[in-house]
């Protein structure tokens, strides 16, 4: 029966264009290219690891030390006291619409009745205790200095394997011949590093201090893992790449320009976020849109056969284009407060903390999805 289900949900006539089987595609000796191997996938997992231990040698060594230089300080908010059943309650309230960030003033008299307590103690205890769940500005500075040196790293070794490559300049060539089309060592790489460091975010989530949009940034990180993989079994690595390279070259300012404000850089903060939005604009709103879904939706079926799980994969990617939409109308209302206050104001990550502590505690209504995260 287990057999007989896998037979079904692989099937060739989704997977795969018309007239092809899975033989025809899979790695051998006797191919005239070389083919992807659906097990590599579990290579990352390993690689992933590796990305950890790199990432606290470098946040050890240099980024904590280097923050220190610049007056960072690793400073921890006082710790609420010991109440048992108040931390029963901020527990409990974690796992309702993170309401742990704030409470309302029902809610407030409520525990306040309950636990013969003034109303004061308890928001001052909240207060502490919502603290305490934040990082210190010394441990958002590495985070960010972490990102900032992958994104680098990735999109620069991306140019330069993609340089010479036909498809980068002529993007029908990721069409032409598909699916048979070889895979190169340098290709093989960039994409097993990319899927490692995903599942390096995925991991180190649980043991990372937790943040308000834990559950939204996991199922992000597990989506584009299966986005990776999917292109990967399809052979559609050549398009995967360059919606990688893509994306990668905005995150980079947008982690520059936090670790800038950590270190109290303003005026370097506001020129790099002014750069990532100009960026961002033209690289997701314009690129991509007018270059790779006009591609895959319009070139694509004039070259190759479509099949079901081309749709699939086109699909997501147009899911992605509404993202990228999302996510510009927040990055504008940064822009917009920046420029109203003469310098960018809250956090402009949301993995980190929220947008603005203050529009928050202003607000109780403010909903959390604005602190959802800008980058792709």
């Amino acid at each position: 029966m287990w057999r007989s289900l896998l037979d079904t949900f692989w099937s060739e006539e989704v997977w795969l264009p018309p007239n092809t089987t899975w033989e025809d595609i899979a790695p051998g000796n006797d191919k005239a290219v070389v083919y992807n191997d659906y097990t590599h996938l579990l290579y990352p997992l390993p690689l992933a690891v590796v990305l950890i231990f790199l990432r606290r040698t470098l946040e050890t060594y240099w980024f904590a030390p280097f923050g220190k230089s610049l007056g960072i300080k690793n400073t921890r908010p006082k710790k609420a006291p010991v109440n048992p059943k108040l931390e029963a309650a901020y527990q409990t309230s974690s796992k309702i619409k993170h309401k742990q960030y704030f409470l309302n003033k029902d809610e407030i008299c409520s525990l306040a009745k309950q636990l013969d307590m003034t109303e004061r103690q308890v928001e001052r205890w909240w207060r502490l205790r919502r603290s305490q769940d934040k990082p210190s500005t010394l441990v958002k500075f590495c985070e960010n200095m972490w990102r900032t040196t992958f994104y680098l790293y990735n999109f620069s070794y991306g140019l330069f394997i993609l340089w010479d490559k036909e498809w980068l300049w002529d993007i029908d060539q990721c069409y032409r011949g598909y699916p048979h089309q070889g895979l190169s060592s340098d290709v093989w790489w960039y994409y097993m590093i990319s899927a490692a460091f995903y599942w390096s975010l995925t991991i180190s989530q649980f043991s990372d201090v937790r943040r308000k949009d834990f559950w939204q940034m996991f199922v992000h990180h597990i989506a584009t893992i299966l986005l990776l993989s999917f292109s990967w079994v399809c052979n559609l690595h050549r398009i995967g790449t360059l919606v990688l390279l893509l994306h990668d070259c905005a995150d980079i300012f947008l982690d520059a320009a936090k670790a800038a404000k950590y270190a109290n850089f303003q005026r370097l903060c506001d020129t790099i976020f002014a750069v990532f939005t100009v960026l961002w604009i033209f690289s997701r709103l314009f690129i991509y849109p007018f270059y790779i879904i006009w591609s895959t939706s319009i070139r694509a079926p004039m070259i190759v056969p479509m099949f079901p799980a081309y749709y699939i994969f086109n699909s997501l990617l147009c899911l992605l284009l509404g993202l990228h939409l999302v996510w510009t109308w927040l990055i504008l209302q940064v822009a917009y407060k920046a420029i109203s206050s003469g310098q960018m104001e809250g956090d402009i990550r949301s993995s980190s903390s929220e947008i603005s502590d203050s529009s928050h505690q202003s607000n109780h209504s403010t909903p959390n999805r604005v602190n959802h995260k800008k980058e792709t």
